[in-house]
């Protein structure tokens, strides 16, 4: 199937600013809703909207698609709370076989998921008081058994968290089987609160954190010594390596270690098995190039120490940004570019809209997660050219290998065209200079409108003008960041595609689109 054939509903409608768009499928629709998601309001819509709207979609959608986008959520777009949500609603309201068990069992990826699944089951079923988790889903509760079965006890005592529901209440809940005497051993330590405290940086930090030292020099040198033999270890995970950059060059380490770490950040193996959203090594970027970045309390002891007596290796901070930087093109090197004769556009929206977090705690916005999007693609392309449009439409020229400074040059410059979303003069550039473009890829929240009073211009119209007076091949590729539920143009023709997400799996969507797939394809292609 084709992926523009897949909407349904040719009925116009209005998006969140009032303009003219278009709905999508339920299919689609609670596609772009699941693999753009956060709880924390947006711009345009509340938690509970979205919620709320989630749920409708659910229900309009077959329990086959909703497992199989569940599962797609979890293991190849990285997704941890939505999952969540899709088996507990899926959960509400399938039964009758074991698709609610597979789909349980397979968008548990780490321990700690067993008892945030309960947790989502107990909030979203309202489930307070003598109730709790009372009558827990059949389906659900195999699931969660088999799901018990997978983990060992370093991986139990790692998030064997002190949160509202357990792993002890989870085990009492479910009653999983134990495949052998020592994993029943292992149910028992859970059980009877003795399983081995492993040995994690958290928990290594935090004991250290516990001792008297004679002095502030002491514990300077305790911390910087820690540090070290937690490079040295290989028990640093590559996510807990791009958090602590900043706390690890701050801590004084020796020249070895801090290039043990440059080298371990750029290894393009260690790379692909991190499974990092793109916006994670922005986010270690920005750490580094500025001083005032909040610190977690477990690093700020150590951090504040160092700078004490020692004030850190600031020195090195050139090679860390390389080491980022090499991270990064690594991450890019199976997108799928072009050659020297395709000729690419790539726009990017920096809105006001666009200027929200992704998620509650995080300092990353939308706007970054597209402009991380648009500069990976960039640096795959051979004949490119990259813009920015807010109330005006502007291009920049940037270096293609300089991913992350290029992000950095755009995030100093988005004031210069306004915070509007004017999309449509990208199009309407193109259509008054009668540029060719073969493909024209704009990174958004879909939310385009016309601010002017004094024309009555909008994408939809434009786009059909350009390709039947410009160049009929052309392509138009919309990046959805945040599904709203609308898309600004038809996607219902052979030359407008919408994707959506944050990972840098939507290069693979883009792929099978050029392929002739769907982004739907690779969701209902997923096993259960």
């Amino acid at each position: 199937m084709k992926f523009n054939l897949l909407s349904k509903f040719k009925n116009q409608t209005v998006n969140h600013a009032g303009e003219i768009a278009y709905t999508l499928s339920p299919e689609m629709e609670l596609y772009t809703a699941v693999v753009t998601w956060s709880l924390n309001d947006s711009f345009y819509e509340k938690d509970e909207t979205r919620l709320t709207r989630l749920r409708q979609l659910i229900y309009a959608c077959k329990p086959e698609f909703v497992g199989k986008l569940a599962v797609y959520a979890r293991t190849k777009m990285h997704m941890r709370s939505v999952p969540l949500v899709l088996v507990t609603e899926l959960a509400a309201l399938h039964s009758g076989d074991s698709l609610v068990a597979r789909v349980a069992d397979g968008v548990i990826g780490r321990a700690d998921e067993i008892t945030e699944l309960l947790a989502c089951y107990e909030m979203l079923n309202k489930r307070t008081g003598t109730k709790k988790l009372n009558r827990l889903s059949k389906q659900l509760q195999k699931g969660l058994s088999t799901a018990f079965n997978r983990f060992d006890e370093y991986q139990f005592g790692k998030y064997n968290r002190d949160g509202a529901i357990k792993l002890r209440d989870a085990l009492f809940l479910v009653h999983p089987k134990a495949k052998d005497e020592l994993q029943q051993l292992l149910f028992n330590k859970i059980v009877n609160g003795d399983l081995q405290t492993p040995y994690t940086w958290e928990t290594e930090l935090s004991a250290l954190g516990q001792f008297n030292f004679d002095s502030n020099e002491a514990k300077v040198i305790a911390f910087r010594t820690k540090w070290e033999e937690l490079i040295d270890s290989g028990k640093l995970g590559y996510m807990a390596l791009l958090r602590n950059l900043r706390n690890i060059q701050e801590a004084g380490v020796s020249y070895a270690h801090f290039e043990k770490v440059c080298v371990r950040l750029a290894d393009a193996n260690e790379v692909t098995k991190a499974k990092q959203f793109p916006f994670r090594y922005l986010a270690a970027y920005r750490e580094l190039v500025n001083p005032a970045v909040t610190k977690v309390p477990a690093q700020s002891l150590a951090k504040k120490l160092t700078a004490l007596i020692h004030g850190g290796n600031k020195g090195y901070t050139g090679e860390l940004l390389n080491a980022l930087e090499k991270a990064v093109q690594a991450s890019a090197a199976n997108i799928k570019g072009f050659g020297y004769e395709t000729r690419v556009l790539l726009a990017c929206d920096v809105s006001g809209s666009m200027q929200t977090p992704v998620s509650a705690k995080s300092k990353v916005l939308l706007y970054d997660v597209g402009l991380m999007l648009a500069m990976l693609l960039q640096s795959r392309c051979k004949n490119v050219e990259v813009g920015m449009f807010g109330d005006t439409w502007k291009t920049i020229a940037v270096p293609r290998n300089n991913i992350l400074g290029n992000v950095q040059e755009f995030y100093r410059r988005e004031g210069e065209v306004g915070y509007s979303t004017n999309g449509y003069l990208v199009i309407k550039d193109l259509l008054q200079r009668k540029v060719k473009m073969d493909k024209v890829f704009m990174f958004t929240d879909a939310q385009l409108w016309n601010s002017s009073s004094t024309t009555g211009d909008y994408i939809q119209p434009l786009w059909l003008r350009y390709k039947a007076e410009v160049l009929p091949s052309a392509k138009l590729y919309l990046f959805d960041l945040k599904g709203y539920g609308q898309a600004p143009l038809q996607i219902l023709r052979n030359d407008v595609y919408l994707i959506a997400g944050w990972s840098d799996k939507v290069f693979e969507v883009l792929a099978a689109l050029e392929n002739g797939g769907s982004a739907l394809d690779a969701i209902h292609n997923i096993e259960l």
